[in-house]
């Protein structure tokens, strides 16, 4: 697990503000989970066959011996929540999320085992629109933070007849094959051999590339639905790759799926991936409903805005007020206080723990502010301050205390 230092912090928070505004300017309303769920929440929707339950959920008994974990993805949770709350009963639902999921898998670069995720989720939206809104939004994204090196790979998995004959159609090809198979997709060969698909291990990829493509046992009503998205990005113009072998690593996909991958992170490609999932929220409980969503990452993609040159800029503040002498200091606290009230949005830092004056303005350069509010026993007798420009060549001025606020407010609307 990973320590986020307030360095990193304004970067995190910067990439964070810019993915908000984006997904709540498509209409998506923020929903806030809990962190912990029933384990029968994510084992039911994810799939019992799969690494994420079968490995990597944290797990534990809690005082009345139920079964709770601490969640390791987002939809199951979102599902969860609008059953309990009600929220699909005659209702289309447009919700997004973002928090720390926990999964126990070896940590590498831009992988740990909290890390953290945006999640955005349409539920009762039954048609390719939503699909391609989904992506166009984070093409949209991507814009904003002014990231390249990505790409956007696409696929189907069709409707639940097509994928069951699909299901039979690779039992028989690895089963061909099973002398050659690992030990974890031999034990997923008759539970579910898709997953077999979504293999990482190497000395597999040779085998999975010879067999049987999803998207040439799809149904009719799959590839209109297909076709649709495809055109619709065409409009759109947003470059996509059909890739046969996406089927990602959780069972209740269906239809489209689709990742946003880079090769700017080594072998951690994937920035963001989502799709369809019309048949979870009935799996849980609720009535049928059509869904779609997308899960990314915060962790890859700070690193992938600061590999693209992306900076956030220092957490620096605009005044550092300078007092000295426990008379200025008591001033010093009314004048911090006065620019924070009349500027909107300021950053004022006030000398704590006092100090010389040579050693104050030192810590005032040393902060990174724009200018010093210097506070003496004189400035305070006259009801004046001092205001010192750290960053340019500006001479110091005297000033009016009473007509701080609104010099301090243009100088710093001026830069």
């Amino acid at each position: 697990m990973n320590d986020i230092l307030p360095e990193a912090s304004a970067t995190w928070r910067h990439v964070e503000n810019v993915v908000r505004e984006v997904i709540e300017s498509y209409g998506y309303r923020e929903i806030r989970l809990p962190i912990l769920e029933r384990t029968e929440v994510f084992a039911r929707a994810i799939g019992e066959v799969t690494d994420i339950v079968e490995k990597e959920m944290y797990s534990f008994k809690d005082r009345n011996d139920e079964s709770l974990t601490m969640r390791p993805e987002g939809t199951a949770g979102m599902v969860r929540a609008g059953i309990t709350n009600g929220l699909f009963h005659n209702q289309r639902q447009k919700l997004w999320t973002i928090g720390p999921m926990f999964r126990y898998e070896k940590p590498q670069k831009g992988r740990y085992r909290q890390f953290h995720q945006f999640d955005v989720e349409a539920m009762g939206y039954d048609g390719p629109d939503v699909d391609a809104e989904l992506i166009i939004m984070c093409a949209r994204m991507w814009e904003k933070l002014g990231l390249g090196r990505l790409s956007l790979e696409i696929n189907t998995l069709g409707m639940p007849d097509s994928r069951a004959k699909y299901r039979d159609e690779l039992v028989k090809y690895f089963s061909a094959v099973k002398s050659q198979l690992d030990e974890d997709s031999i034990r997923r060969l008759e539970k579910n051999p898709l997953r077999i698909l979504d293999s990482k291990n190497p000395d597999m990829h040779e085998l999975i590339a010879a067999a049987p493509v999803m998207i040439e046992h799809i149904d009719a009503e799959s590839k209109t639905h297909f076709d649709g998205l495809k055109s619709i990005l065409e409009a759109a113009e947003v470059p996509y790759t059909v890739n046969p072998r996406l089927v990602r690593g959780i069972d209740y996909y269906n239809l489209s799926v689709f990742e946003w991958v880079t090769d700017a992170l080594g072998s951690q490609g994937a920035v963001c991936a989502g799709g369809r999932y019309d048949g979870l929220v009935e799996k849980l409980g609720g009535r049928a409903t059509p869904a779609i969503g997308w899960a990314m990452g915060v962790e890859r993609l700070v690193a992938l805005y600061e590999a693209c040159g992306g900076e956030a800029g220092v957490q620096a503040p605009d005044v550092y007020c300078v007092a000295v002498g426990d008379a200025a200091l008591g001033r010093g606290f009314e004048v911090a206080e006065d620019l924070r009230d009349r500027i909107p949005g300021i950053k004022v830092e006030l000398n704590l723990g006092g100090g010389s004056f040579k050693s104050q303005l030192k810590r005032a350069d040393k902060s990174g502010a724009v200018y010093a509010v210097i506070l003496g026993e004189d400035e305070v007798t006259r009801n004046e301050a001092g205001l010192k420009p750290l960053r340019t060549d500006e001479h110091q001025v005297d000033v009016k205390l009473d007509e701080l606020a609104e010099v301090v407010a243009a100088r710093i609307s001026n830069r």
